[in-house]
């Protein structure tokens, strides 16, 4: 069995989730084949393919689209059939001739399956699979299901009618799409992110328990839906009670919102206390994560969060809002702790409750925490499941 892998980029080689996912499919006999956008990067795990690139040059643009029209002139009875797909979804004909060429390189696959990493990949390519005898397979992640559809409203009408199959990352972007127009007569499957345990087993905690400064960490981009104003607000709250902090973010945004946040920081007068160290990589954030004392994660939706299952797995004390998928991520009172989301008062609040119970008490949780990421989110039980999810 063959499947087509979708995704923007080649994984790099620390983003462990589909290279597992690709490594435990190629174990279990199955053949994968990754097609990408156009780039320089390579990826050595299976064959890469890329889509045809698109020129902002129209001569260039031209000439590309000839090239890629005649090498399509093989695979004619797939084009075929999904001009005539394309047709019945009233496609017009300037818009067809523009996905024949975006999608040139899935026309001329011989694949069972095609599976989209993101659904908004999907977009524009419900049709290819039917055309080229393939199931149509999509994943819902966060930004899919709680973002793109604000702004683009039945984006997704095209796909929910050909999609075969849904895998959701966790059960809350599930009951989304379902909101959405999914059917829930679509086969789906709930398969939750994971963690390389191997690699997390090597990190030595070294963070200061009996240290007088309070230290904090939140990885997240620096984005409004991460609840980086309820971050600053809250840390506003513990100056305020003379609370001796340290509070480190790790992730990167856009020059706007990087500006917004270092003033508002600067204008609380937060700047020994909050400290926003851009994007770092997973080893050097991973070193960070070893160093603190308590995770505290703002978003004000996730559709899991990787970052608050691998504080879990270092056994770090874990505090979120409890917004999107945050309580299938933390078994509240017993890996870690939530509080109501978008009450920086409130969070705050428990900030300071959960220093204040007994070490013994933190070990529990901490203990509890590094069983439950060992039992439910490793990388191997999550290869067993996708090798299931084709069949």
């Amino acid at each position: 069995m063959t499947i087509a892998l979708i995704l923007p980029q080649p994984p790099g080689y620390s983003e462990t989730f589909f290279r597992s996912k690709i490594k435990g499919l190629q174990t279990n006999g199955y053949q994968v084949v990754l097609v990408t956008a156009a780039t320089n990067k390579t990826f050595d795990l299976c064959e890469h393919i890329q889509h045809p690139k698109v020129y902002k040059n129209p001569i260039r643009q031209l000439l590309s689209m000839l090239l890629v029209f005649v090498g399509l002139l093989p695979y004619w009875a797939k084009v075929n059939r999904y001009i005539n797909l394309e047709q019945k979804e009233g496609t017009s004909f300037k818009r067809l001739i523009e996905k024949i060429y975006i999608n040139a390189s899935l026309l001329k696959l011989n694949a069972d399956w095609i599976h989209f990493g993101f659904a908004t990949m999907a977009l524009d390519r419900e049709t290819v699979p039917k055309a080229i005898g393939a199931k149509l397979a999509v994943s819902f992640r966060g930004y899919d299901i709680e973002v793109f559809p604000l702004k683009n409203r039945d984006c997704y009408q095209s796909l929910w009618t050909h999609v075969d199959k849904v895998h959701s990352i966790s059960n809350y972007l599930l009951k989304k799409a379902f909101d959405l127009g999914l059917s829930k007569s679509v086969d789906s499957e709930v398969i939750y992110p994971a963690v390389d345990l191997n690699l997390l087993n090597n990190i030595k905690d070294s963070s200061n328990t009996l240290g007088v400064k309070l230290k904090l960490l939140t990885i997240a981009r620096l984005h409004w839906i991460k609840g980086i104003d309820d971050l600053v607000e809250t840390a506003q709250y513990l100056k305020s009670k003379q609370i001796d902090f340290e509070w480190k973010v790790i992730g990167e945004g856009d020059q706007k919102h990087t500006e917004r946040y270092a003033y508002h920081i600067y204008k609380a007068g937060l700047q020994e206390q909050v400290l926003l160290l851009g994007k770092l990589s997973h080893a050097k954030t991973l070193k960070e994560l070893s160093t603190t004392e308590l995770y505290v994660q703002t978003s004000l939706s996730e559709g899991f969060c990787n970052a608050v299952l691998e504080a879990q797995a270092l056994g770090k004390l874990c505090l979120a809002y409890d917004a999107g998928a945050l309580s299938e991520n933390i078994d509240s009172n017993i890996t870690g702790f939530l509080s109501p989301k978008g009450n920086p008062q409130l969070l705050a609040q428990k900030i300071l409750e959960v220093e204040q119970i007994s070490n013994q008490q933190k070990k529990q949780i901490s203990q509890k925490a590094i069983q439950r990421v060992h039992d439910h989110f490793s990388l191997e039980q999550q290869k067993q499941e996708f090798n299931f999810f084709y069949k």
